[in-house]
């Protein structure tokens, strides 16, 4: 299984998890924070998936069917030196931290696990292994949005936004100039969890309330196609 997301090639990860739901949505959400994925349900398919595709990083689960991630380390930086790993696990004593670090893991990360440590787990080991730099904020006049220290401002303010809200925005300012269907919305955000386009149509309302409340409105509708960001004032 391999996606590309749109625009420039971020960080490669290859993902090696044997559950469907789960690998789809690391995928999803890691492809709508900029990252370009691989993935594979087992340690052969993560192995062949290196034909063609040299990951920056790998997220392996440590349960998988046949061979297990502990196994599949060694073979993995063979063909790919120096090659960061996660593992990721529902194991959580430690012992099995203990045995994970010891077969050569960069960090561990628990089940069930929030989306967002993920991303910023995976970020902060490709930066202490030197393939990632600090990302710079994403900016849409006076709105900025730092997806390091998960954080967005309009006008230096701080707005608090959940996580959903956080990576609408986001995939709002990675595509700043095009307008988005309900439905490219849906399958980037939602990575295809859901299917009703009224979601969408909900979340933008409460970005609004938050990002465009007492300011002149960056998020706008365009009726029968979808949303987008209006030019600030400063460019119009």
């Amino acid at each position: 299984m391999e996606h590309s997301p749109a625009g420039a090639e971020g960080p490669r990860v290859l993902i090696v998890e044997d559950e469907p739901n789960i690998l789809e949505l690391l995928t999803a959400s890691l492809e709508l924070s900029g990252f370009t994925t691989r993935g594979a349900p087992h340690a052969e398919g993560a192995l062949a998936a290196l034909s063609g595709f040299a990951p920056d990083i790998a997220l392996v689960d440590v349960t998988l069917p046949g061979r297990s991630g502990l196994d599949l380390v060694g073979d993995l930086r063979a063909r790919v030196p120096g090659l960061p790993l996660l593992f990721l696990t529902a194991r959580d004593t430690v012992g099995d931290r203990i045995s994970g670090l010891r077969a050569g893991a960069d960090d561990y990360i628990t089940k069930p696990f929030s989306l967002e440590e993920v991303v910023l787990r995976l970020r902060a080991v490709l930066r202490r292994s030197g393939a990632e730099a600090a990302g710079e904020p994403l900016r849409y006049g006076d709105l900025e949005l730092d997806e390091d220290a998960h954080e967005v401002r309009r006008g230096g303010v701080p707005i608090d936004l959940s996580p959903t809200e956080f990576a609408l925005l986001r995939y709002l300012l990675a595509n700043a100039g095009r307008v988005l269907t309900k439905t490219q919305i849906l399958d980037r955000v939602w990575g295809g969890q859901s299917d009703d386009v009224r979601v969408v149509e909900t979340y933008i309302s409460y970005l609004r309330r938050k990002i465009d409340r007492d300011r002149p409105p960056l998020i706008r509708t365009v009726r029968g196609v979808g949303y987008g960001l209006r030019p600030p004032r400063a460019e119009r």
